[in-house]
């Protein structure tokens, strides 16, 4: 892996963590149109760049993190992100093996788009519009829809934001606990990877670690644009378009598959 493509790949991060349509499925697609070699280092930068992601979140809400009278906040918090971190550790291998799969990414990414067409009817008026009337069970349920995002392609920020709706959040709300959910969740599932590589290869080279800096600092820059225009974009126009976008994708993917471009 060189800059160029670490560049790339911390962009499509940047651009689509906090997007209903799944980072990790473009950034596998992304290292695959890019001919990256896949080994476990690549692996590891799949998911450690989304370190980046996770300061543009702390940055852009950063009197919710350092409020530390409010300790109800990081209950809240806390209470959902266990259903993935059980889940996350019980499945780890089975995951990994996930992650090599395009055809799981297209197909997750398809069906996904077909139900983002319809999200908006399904769950109709909202009761809560801001993160202080979350009781602590919806904060927990909105995090046992977070771990469908196990799957490829399923995106962490669609499964949590439908679970934020499902459990009568607005649009907006659901979007903004999604993204302070996201913090603890990615950053357990980065500090383990970084871990493990850690110990299974006594370290990271000098390129590897150009690679990790370069790939986060672009995926903060870009996710700090995305998630300003993510808020207002989804309470104008709602999921429909991500809907759209996920079902062509999808279908392109699968032609790339069927015709032997992309491996499956």
């Amino acid at each position: 892996m060189d800059t160029i493509q670490s560049i790339i790949i911390g962009i499509v991060e940047g651009l689509t963590e906090f997007l209903p349509v799944s980072s990790t499925g473009h950034m596998i697609i992304t290292e695959k149109l890019l001919n990256i070699t896949e080994n476990d280092f690549t692996k590891v930068f799949t998911i450690a760049i989304q370190l980046g992601a996770i300061l543009a979140v702390v940055v852009l809400y950063w009197k919710k993190f350092i409020d530390f009278k409010n300790w109800q906040f990081y209950a809240k918090i806390a209470a959902g992100v266990v259903p993935a971190l059980i889940l996350g550790f019980l499945f780890s291998k089975k995951i990994d093996a996930l992650l090599e799969s395009s055809t799981t990414v297209a197909v997750s990414l398809l069906i996904g788009g077909i139900i983002l067409l319809f999200i908006d009817n399904v769950f109709k008026n909202p009761e809560i519009d801001k993160e202080e009337d979350v009781s602590f069970f919806k904060a927990m349920m909105i995090g046992v829809w977070q771990c469908i995002a196990m799957i490829p392609g399923v995106s962490r920020s669609a499964a949590s934001i439908i679970g934020g709706m499902q459990q009568k959040l607005t649009r907006s709300a659901a979007a903004e606990f999604s993204f302070f959910l996201a913090v603890p969740t990615m950053l357990a599932a980065t500090g383990y990877k970084l871990l493990k590589y850690y110990q299974d290869y006594g370290g990271f080279t000098s390129n590897e670690i150009k690679q990790l800096a370069v790939g986060n600092v672009v995926a903060f820059i870009v996710a700090v644009l995305a998630i300003k225009f993510f808020i207002g974009f989804l309470k104008k126009h709602g999921f429909k378009i991500w809907g759209y976008y996920r079902i062509v994708v999808g279908i392109l993917l699968l032609v790339l598959i069927y015709t032997g471009y992309l491996k499956s």
